[in-house]
């Protein structure tokens, strides 16, 4: 059965597109920790990020980076944090999120609620920021 992200890269669940590429898609997290968190994956489904092919993962960070920093640009914070933790969802996926602080990244904390236009708004901003 398909993951809930392979349905998204397939169009079948409607997502907030970042960007995309023949290889790796990504798309702003539903239930964010902060405005502008996202999340990259290749669209081959990989359960486990480190049973992913070398070359793979290379370029899955280089397209996370393109990303993290068009976030940055767009998103007023220090720093875009990424983090894998790959137990949710049995895709392999990365987080960036916009951070100001390490506690900024605590899986604990209650998720932000955005209306579908304010989504909208952040994944734009996002992407006019993309190179």
């Amino acid at each position: 059965m398909a993951s809930i992200f392979t349905k998204i890269i397939a169009g079948e669940i409607p997502s907030y597109k970042i960007a995309e590429d023949d290889r790796f898609f990504a798309f702003l997290d539903i239930n964010p920790l902060a405005e502008g968190h996202t999340l990259v994956i290749p669209k081959r489904e990989t359960d486990y990020i480190f049973d992913i092919e070398d070359q793979e993962i290379a370029d899955l960070m280089v397209f996370a980076k393109k990303v993290g920093k068009a976030i940055g640009k767009a998103i007023p914070c220090q720093k875009v944090g990424l983090t894998v933790i790959g137990l949710e969802v049995p895709h392999a996926h990365i987080h960036l999120i916009p951070i100001n602080s390490i506690y900024d990244m605590d899986f604990k904390q209650p998720k932000l609620k955005f209306s579908k236009e304010e989504f909208e708004k952040i994944a734009e901003k996002i992407r006019e920021n993309l190179s």
